[in-house]
């Protein structure tokens, strides 16, 4: 018998396991491939504009996303696939833009998440006692504060403040980039509480099982047995809430700059897009490219996102049976 077959099965490893389950999951397959799809397009747009490419390109996506012409509000076309804005703005081009911005603070929201809420929670529930307790109560009391409006206190209070400060050191575009700092500090600010709380709860049932003690009798240190034996056991769960968490924060993001809190002109995210576009809806006449293709996108990446968090979730999951 071979040695990578048991009684007529293939032997494989936890994480063999895991991806052939995921690979399994066609939708979640799917989603993947949509979202690496997306990434590429974003990253690669600044550069179809380029001379050198953009005579092999359809003109379609050649566009600059602040190049101004006389097409205002055209629609949908060979040339402008998504159409164009009031300005004359191709809407395919401020739609990858905005992903740009979109992804980028969805992204620095979960890695906040990851590297605030796994420390916090694993700490207090590794040390526990009154350690645990006041951990766990500062996390409740950031609990009871309405997110939205914390983050929107945050913003109109302190923005002023730190442009006045920054254009006194920085010239050029520097004050531009507050919101988005402050976008990243605030969403960032309550990305993390739900994942300290898991991964806490992970921890308490983690802590008092025979391998935890044998490690500890075998001279393993309080940092050893945490990194190297607790964290790893629940690093399935951490991924899977990482996923999930996501898209909460990029909804999160464009609810405020549908609201004008968020990203402000000359930078753009989906948010900003979908009300520019919500604006321009009137009895008159309706210019419906400007919010189908923004909300079209926006809601295409957060259901890829959940079902890619879903297909992790079963495939990490040791008891599953697909």
């Amino acid at each position: 018998m071979s040695d990578r077959t048991l009684n007529g099965r293939e032997r494989l490893t936890p994480s063999q396991r895991a991806r052939r389950r995921f690979m399994s999951h066609r939708v979640a397959m799917a989603s993947g491939a949509f979202m690496v799809a997306l990434i590429l397009l974003v990253l690669a747009w600044p550069i179809f504009s380029q001379p050198t490419f953009a005579p092999h390109l359809p003109q379609a996506l050649t566009w600059a996303p602040d190049k101004l012409n006389d097409a205002q509000f055209h629609p949908p076309s060979a040339a402008h696939w998504f159409g164009t804005d009031a300005l004359g703005r191709d809407q395919l081009a401020r739609v990858a833009v905005g992903a740009r911005v979109s992804l980028l603070v969805g992204a620095v929201g979960a890695g906040v998440s990851l590297i605030i809420g796994v420390l916090w929670g694993a700490i207090s529930g590794y040390v526990g006692g009154r350690t645990d307790s006041m951990m766990m109560r500062f996390v409740d009391i950031l609990y009871s504060l309405p997110s939205i409006i914390f983050v929107i206190v945050l913003i109109t209070t302190l923005e002023v403040l730190v442009k006045q400060w920054m254009t006194k050191i920085f010239v050029g575009g520097a004050p531009e980039a507050v919101r988005l700092l402050f976008l990243f500090f605030g969403i960032g600010a309550v990305s993390w509480l739900t994942m300290a709380r898991i991964v806490r709860g992970e921890v308490l049932s983690l802590r008092t099982r025979q391998f935890v003690d044998a490690s500890r009798a075998l001279g393993a240190g309080h940092a050893q047995l945490l990194f190297r034996h607790i964290l790893p056991n629940i690093s399935g769960v951490i991924i899977v809430y990482l996923a999930l968490t996501v898209p909460s924060v990029i909804l999160f993001e464009s609810f405020l700059s549908y609201l004008g809190l968020g990203i402000q002109p000359p930078m753009a995210s989906w948010g900003s897009l979908i009300a520019d576009g919500a604006q321009q809806i009137n009895p008159i006449r309706i210019y419906w490219w400007l919010l189908v293709f923004p909300a079209g996108v926006l809601t295409s990446t957060l259901l890829a996102l959940s079902f890619l968090g879903d297909g992790l979730r079963d495939a990490l999951d040791p008891r599953a049976n697909r």
